[in-house]
């Protein structure tokens, strides 16, 4: 009975869905700067007791994080958030199969997770804004930083149900000129979904997961519209005139309203400053990351400790002592206070530069990344892989070593062997630091792929076959001597 009438709740949400679409197409409202969300959890009932919106109420960002407030009160704070670049609710009424034709539905385990789960809580209409200032509501609530996975670091994670965490997924989004573009990627979006949602279940770990995006993916011009409507007759056109200006007059100010929540949103969740030394008031270290996260092997089990809030943000000001840097030598020290059980913890990048005859430049290299706590030291070494030129900074999406590693231990016995570190988004410059940014990054991913290698060799390996076959068939000759069936038969000697 419990399931018969959540699915009939499903049903009816849905079709409140499909007709605030159908709305949307026929007015003239905002609804192209809405995108939905969902919301559902493993257990606990905390959601149902939440009234959903009536059809046509936009969620605000209070309201907003009123919801999720109420629902992390209850549900498990292991939160996933799903969140798409761009999404409209016309998405899931032309791609969910909302006519009856759920066997090509791109939703699939989406409709799974949210009929088998005792709370669904689906908002059709959320102002975009507030789908924006998501991460920071819930960065505030469950008051730890967010991280950001794949299924496949998901399966390699061990999540505690007594921590919070807030593992972000990145969903991308496509729209062209063919209408099936936009299907794949939902339909591949929803496949991830599935995977995350079968590693949480493996791992037997309570979650809550958020399924939103960060811009509306359907626009409806208003210019359109003011054409049409000056298209109808000129006998009408005075009496429109002020009609479209106050109309135009609504666009501007729309604009300005999406600019002041763009810069809200910004100064919330934007982009934060590096971190710079300066030597004698001259900056000459710079160090930015997305994410710096350490872990400690610990009875069997991983202990992980993130490091970005303390290190980066808006009034964190990291303690840089031990810092120094010279023509030849840098070393950026950052030093924290009871991590993973440490009360002394410090995290050391140390760089050199010198000059390479085969290159005829200077290069620097990232010689080691050292762990020092409570008076032992952990010690990556990363000169074989992190380097660039004297000029340039570094820079690679995942510098790790466990996972496709750019940093190994000095030796077989170092405790670096005990600990593992992860920089997602990394960039470092050591030398030659000008005007507080940095320089021309290299990339750690190189030009030459191992597919560009696969396709050039097949390509070679393809054009020599050609060019022998080529060569065989140059060498035919035509016989010059021919058998006449009505004369002497030709008669060639066995002998010399």
């Amino acid at each position: 009975m419990v399931a018969e009438q959540r699915i009939r709740m499903m049903s009816g949400r849905f079709c409140v869905a499909v007709f605030l679409a159908v709305l949307c197409t026929f007015s003239s409202g905002k609804c192209d700067e809405q995108v939905p969300l969902m919301l559902w959890t493993s257990e606990g009932s905390g959601l149902l007791s939440q009234a959903v919106p009536a059809a046509g109420h936009v969620v605000g960002i209070t309201q907003l994080s009123s919801y999720l407030e109420t629902a992390l009160g209850s549900a498990p704070r292991n939160v996933l958030l799903f969140l798409q670049d761009k999404m409209s609710i016309e998405d899931f009424t032309m791609y969910g199969g909302a006519f009856g034709n759920k066997q090509d539905s791109a939703f699939p385990n989406l409709e799974g997770a949210l009929r088998s789960s005792p709370s669904p809580l689906v908002l059709p209409t959320v102002a975009w804004p507030a789908t924006n200032a998501v991460i920071g509501q819930l960065q505030d609530q469950l008051d730890t930083s967010p991280l950001y996975m794949d299924p496949e670091m998901l399966s390699q994670l061990r999540l505690n149900a007594s921590t919070p965490a807030l593992l972000v997924f990145r969903l991308p989004y496509s729209t062209g000129a063919d209408l099936m573009s936009a299907k794949e990627v939902l339909r591949g979006n929803d496949e991830v979904i599935g995977q995350v949602m079968s590693i949480m279940k493996s791992q037997s770990v309570p979650y809550t997961a958020i399924y939103t995006a960060m811009r509306p993916s359907r626009q409806v011009s208003s210019s359109l519209s003011m054409d049409m409507e000056a298209g109808v007759g000129g006998g009408r056109s005075l009496l429109q005139y002020g009609d479209r200006k106050r109309e135009r007059e609504r666009q501007r100010e729309r604009e300005r309203e999406r600019e002041r929540g763009e810069k809200k949103v910004n100064e919330r969740t934007g982009v934060y400053p590096p971190v710079e030394f300066k030597e004698g008031g001259t900056g000459c270290i710079m160090l930015w990351a997305e994410n710096l996260t350490v872990s400690v092997l610990r009875g069997g089990r991983w202990e992980r400790h993130d490091l970005t809030s303390l290190t980066f943000g808006e009034g964190v000001t990291p303690r840089l002592q031990g810092s120094l840097c010279n023509q030849s030598h840098s070393s950026l020290v950052l030093n924290y206070e009871n991590i993973l059980g440490h009360r002394s913890f410090k995290l050391v990048f140390a760089m050199s530069q010198r000059h390479y005859k085969v290159s005829a430049r200077r290069w620097f290299t990232l010689d080691s990344v050292e762990i020092e706590y409570d008076g032992q030291k952990a010690s990556f070494n990363g000169s074989r892989n992190v380097y660039a030129p004297a000029e340039y900074s570094y820079r690679c999406q995942s510098v790790t070593n466990f996972r496709y590693p750019l940093l190994v231990p000095r030796t077989s016995k170092d405790p670096a062997n005990q600990w593992r570190v992860s920089f997602t988004d990394f960039q470092i410059q050591g030398f030659n630091v000008a005007g507080g940014e940095f320089s021309y990054a290299s990339d750690c991913a190189g030009f030459f792929s191992p597919g560009i290698w696969m396709g050039l060799l097949t390509s070679l390996l393809m054009v020599l076959v050609l060019t022998y076959g080529l060569h065989m068939i140059m060498q035919l000759h035509t016989m010059d001597r021919f058998d006449d069936p009505k004369g002497p038969a030709i008669s060639v000697p066995q002998t010399d």
